[in-house]
């Protein structure tokens, strides 16, 4: 049948994967950095997704294309929700790489309640994931979907005191020490940062030399994503203090 339906210009396409978060019925994806609609029959022709997209690269067409399918787009959904599922139920590796999304808000609810009792509050932990290794987190994960990244030098928690609240609150963190890891990590970052929809990078290092390898590969990762996403660096001194 011939219908309306969006039509991606790639060559527009900057990769950063606005539209596909956009899209309720799963119909685009990112395929090697850039949007693709996977599937007509998943694509209603409402565009959600066009403005979305800040390059333009999105525009509806009048085509022959399968008509949209709401059951199967429903299926879909439920499929993804039972994988993810039983990924979570039926993980059998190393418990420190299972992945867990932690709920900040319900513990902050449970320390004001103690504060009002007692007077005292609890310093809070703001880590909102796990695993947090940079060679352990998964690729794809659902806290990294609109999320603001975190990635730090192991040492910087233990130099500079009030990390969890001025660098990790409101994020997702990445650690990874490239002197002790001796691994590149610029491709796995890459991979990352095209696959999901990141919308910022702070990068937190220490001032020694070593640390200068976490900050190129960061670097290196948001130049090959080919994504136009906002990134900072922030040094902390042996002593503890914020350098720059």
């Amino acid at each position: 049948m011939i219908r309306r339906i969006i039509e991606i210009d790639e060559n527009k396409c900057n990769g950063c994967g606005a539209c596909a978060a956009a899209c309720h019925e799963g119909a685009i994806g990112m395929v090697d950095g850039k949007a693709r609609l996977l599937r007509d029959d998943y694509c209603d022709g409402l565009g959600d997704c066009l403005p979305e997209c800040p390059t333009g690269a999105i525009t509806f067409v009048e085509r022959e294309a399968a008509p949209y399918d709401e059951q199967a787009v429903m299926a879909n959904k439920k499929e993804k929700e039972e994988r993810l599922g039983r990924e979570q139920r039926g993980f059998s590796g190393c418990p420190g790489q299972q992945m867990r999304q932690l709920n900040r808000k319900q513990e902050e609810a449970g320390h004001a309640e103690l504060q009002q009792m007692t007077g005292m509050r609890p310093i809070e932990s703001q880590l909102g994931q796990w695993p947090c290794q940079i060679k352990l987190v998964p690729i794809n994960a659902p806290y990294f979907e609109g999320a603001k990244l975190l990635i730090a030098a192991d040492c910087t928690a233990y130099a500079y005191a009030n990390v969890h609240q001025e660098f990790m609150k409101g994020k997702i963190t990445l650690i990874g020490c490239p002197k002790l890891d001796d691994v590149d990590y610029s491709d796995k970052l890459t991979q990352i940062i095209a696959q999901n929809d990141i919308k910022s990078v702070t990068v937190l290092r220490m001032e020694v030399p070593c640390c200068g390898g976490l900050e190129m590969a960061v670097k290196k990762a948001l130049q090959d994503s080919g994504k136009f996403i906002p990134w900072q660096v922030t040094t902390i001194s042996i002593d503890g203090k914020i350098l720059d």
